[in-house]
């Protein structure tokens, strides 16, 4: 896996630790309060940026679309995404507010006019998995010249392909990929995890996941373990809040819980370098074994399983290694050797 980006002071990619993004996404339900509430809820859990979503009804769906099955309600979806809508005025207080919590304020823009109200504000821009093929976007975002985190839910290998190379031939190559499962919850076994290997060996650029399982660690934690760059999850201040988001985001203590343990695992992973840890040095040398004697051996008496054996060493010196046993049973001592002691080269014919 290959390649880093940089969005606002991070560095982002392989060798950095994992970006994590608390996706607000539409959670304030039309408060302003409430969507500074979830930066601050952000800020506390330790996120690298928090992610709001910015989208237009009217550029979104038709008014005929229907309902959505999945919502299990009679309203159309164009009222539902209606009622989500961030106003632009929010934009610079939002941005503010992150700047003076130090956390990096981004947004996904789902059409081209809100890119327009958002690019002063944000870092980089956010394609959601749904608007990762609408190409004239991509174009479009791709222009601006700032780092392109994509989604990649409901989307085939050839399709991310495809939105790869509009980036490239827009001249945009600070791109990250993650793998993204569209359902809401998703289950266990629709997150594929692996992908996002798949997907940094093709396109060689950061990866990462964008989780929409209902668990706090199982995924990010796998996620991480397979090397992803990039984490993102949907938080809220609580289920039981209104709206289609709510219900499979995370709560406050457990996005605390999913970045502490996100922080745990890349301390566990490590450098990949087998060597000796520091934490090892003490039981390396107590618990380690070594050829000692069981009994006291006179000057000349043969040594044998009956007088020695290889034992661990505890406070004792170390003498000759396990390894070296066979070959020290039947030379002879050449002095006196106390019970318990530790065999040295030396004390052997």
């Amino acid at each position: 896996m290959t390649g880093q980006i940089r969005i606002g002071n991070r560095l982002v990619g392989v060798g950095q630790p994992c970006y994590v993004i608390a996706e607000a996404g539409s959670n304030h339900n039309g408060s302003l309060s409430q969507a500074i509430q979830l930066i601050d809820v952000a800020v506390d859990a330790g996120a690298d940026a928090v992610k709001f979503q910015l989208f237009r009804a009217s550029r979104m769906y038709p008014r005929s679309a229907g309902v959505s099955d999945y919502l299990k309600t009679e309203t159309p979806i164009y009222d539902i995404i209606a009622a989500m809508e961030m106003p632009y005025e929010w934009l610079p207080e939002l941005a503010g507010h992150c700047a003076r919590q130090r956390v990096t304020f981004l947004a996904t823009p789902f059409d081209e006019e809100s890119s327009e109200h958002l690019d002063p504000w944000t870092a980089a821009f956010k394609i959601s998995s749904y608007e990762m093929t609408h190409i004239p976007l991509v174009r479009h975002l791709a222009a601006k010249g700032k780092p392109l985190i994509i989604s990649t839910g409901t989307a085939s290998i050839d399709e991310v392909g495809r939105t790869v190379d509009e980036c490239h031939a827009a001249g945009n190559g600070a791109l990250a990929l993650l793998q993204c499962t569209a359902a809401y919850p998703a289950p266990f076994d629709s997150l594929n995890v692996r992908a996002l290997v798949t997907l940094a060996g093709r396109f060689r650029v950061p990866v990462g996941l964008s989780d929409h399982s209902r668990d706090p660690v199982v995924a990010p934690i796998a996620a991480v373990a397979c090397g992803a760059s990039i984490i993102e999850k949907h938080f809220t201040l609580s289920n039981d809040l209104p709206g289609p988001d709510h219900r499979f985001a995370l709560e406050p203590m457990e996005l605390q819980l999913m970045v502490k343990k996100i922080r745990q695992t890349e301390q566990a992973l490590g450098s990949g370098e087998k060597s000796v840890a520091p934490v090892e040095e003490e039981l390396r040398t107590f618990a380690r074994r070594s050829v000692f004697a069981t009994q006291k051996i006179t000057a000349g008496e043969i040594i044998s399983s009956d007088n020695t054996s290889v034992l661990r060493c505890g406070k004792r010196p170390a003498g000759l290694a396990p390894a070296e046993y066979p070959a020290v049973l039947g030379r002879r001592a050449s002095r006196d050797i106390m019970g318990d002691a530790s065999l040295q080269e030396d004390d052997l014919l």
